[in-house]
């Protein structure tokens, strides 16, 4: 096998990861302190650290891991957490217990690591000493888990004892991962972790829309169907707690300096040719033109989308989508064009559960110039300035912070 041949099959050797919980994270100027106390709970696995002065689990704040593929790395989560505004110890200086929920399978349907979360908030009840309220939400994909948990907990009338429900940068609507990535996963033409995390459950379920690797067709996945089915008939939310929502995107209506239409990404040396071209509204679109030397036949792809609004650029929480393969490519030894490096992941109106994102003037509004009561959440709060999606922010955590149940 070629050298060339080798470096096609691994350049899929990647997953699309936000900044918090990704591996190897930045590290800490301080050392990661060790749990007070490990849980295993059914799907995941729970780490328990007293807030200051506490000899017990007395204040509990529940936070639930986002989406990746495999099992999550609560080490990496806390540093994530704590590295670029001092989260995590902030909550512990104010006499608050944190409660990192990570699951044996970050990529496992929301359904299934909601039993994670269930069981970590009934566990919490049990070990808490006294009957002081809890905070329960997570990152991404774990707003998405601990709400319908919340919700399924109160259908079920099981007292969660949460009074305060929180979700950072999650997919309330849906995600967005070009159209064109989705594919190249698949045209990749071994097994590889990128095309396994795209093709997951849990992509699958939040993603707006999906690519289909068995029959090259995009549209709305039916495990996505199936969730909002389920979501839908535990309640859709909550309704004990006070709903709090948190966009890493701008609410003001603008987007990402992503015009519609323009080449992100231009590859050469290996996959020649390969172009990825951002979202553009209209019907058979272009989004990607994929070539490869192995296997030679099929050598070449087109793929398009029909009716999509300008997802790449709207105003939301960013990804590296084209950064983070670029990075793979050039290690590989390919010759990479990179434009546009991050594109929207979380639309801001998807973190707030205001609008849909199918069409353009939604996925452009003006959150701040909508009504509140609009959103499906009781408050909510847009980052001042476009950020990494879960990117862990002063602006946004003082004012998380500031709504803590007394």
């Amino acid at each position: 096998m070629s050298e060339q041949e080798q470096a096609e099959r691994r350049i899929g050797e990647f997953t699309l990861a936000a900044p918090v919980g990704a591996e190897p994270p930045v590290p800490l100027p301080y050392p990661v302190p060790d749990p007070d106390e490990q849980w295993e709970v059914p799907n995941g696995f729970v780490h328990v650290f007293y807030g200051e002065g506490n000899r017990g689990i007395t204040r509990p704040v529940i936070m639930a891991d986002g989406f990746n593929l495999g099992k999550s790395d609560l080490k990496a989560l806390y540093t994530g957490l704590d590295r670029d505004y001092p989260l995590l110890s902030e909550l512990r200086r104010r006499g608050r217990d944190v409660i990192l929920l990570g699951f044996d399978e970050r990529h496992a349907s929301v359904l299934d690591n909601a039993e994670a979360a269930m069981a970590a908030i009934l566990r919490t009840i049990g070990e808490q000493l006294g009957s002081g309220p809890l905070t329960v939400g997570g990152f991404s994909m774990g707003g998405l888990v601990t709400r319908y948990a919340l919700a399924k907990m109160e259908m079920r009338r099981m007292d969660h004892r949460a009074r305060l429900h929180f979700s950072y940068d999650s997919p309330h609507r849906g995600a967005v991962v070009p159209i064109g990535l989705q594919a190249f996963a698949h045209f990749i033409p071994v097994d590889n972790p990128f095309a396994r995390q795209m093709n997951s459950p849990a992509a699958r379920q939040m993603l707006w829309r999906h690519y289909d690797p068995e029959t090259g067709e995009t549209g709305i996945a039916p495990e996505r169907k199936q969730f909002l089915e389920e979501l839908a008939r535990v309640g859709g939310w909550p309704q004990i707690p006070l709903k709090l929502a948190l966009a890493n995107g701008r609410g003001d209506g603008t987007g990402l300096a992503v015009p519609p239409g323009e080449t992100a990404l231009k590859v050469e040396r290996i996959y020649p040719g390969t172009t990825f071209s951002t979202q553009a509204q209209g019907k058979d679109v272009i989004v990607a033109e994929l070539k490869r030397r192995f296997p030679p036949s099929p050598a070449e792809k087109t793929i398009t989308t029909n009716g999509f609004p300008e997802l790449d650029g709207a105003p939301g929480g960013t990804l590296r989508s084209y950064g983070i393969l670029a990075d793979m490519l050039k290690k590989f030894g390919a010759g990479v064009e990179l434009r546009h490096e991050s594109v929207c992941f979380v639309p801001s109106v998807s973190a707030v559960a205001i609008r849909d994102i199918d069409q353009q003037k939604d996925l452009y509004a003006s959150i701040d110039g909508l009504a509140p009561e609009e959103s499906e959440v009781d408050e909510f709060v847009c980052s001042s300035d476009t950020t990494e999606h879960t990117a862990i922010t002063q602006e946004l955590c003082e004012w998380l912070l500031d709504r803590l149940p007394s």
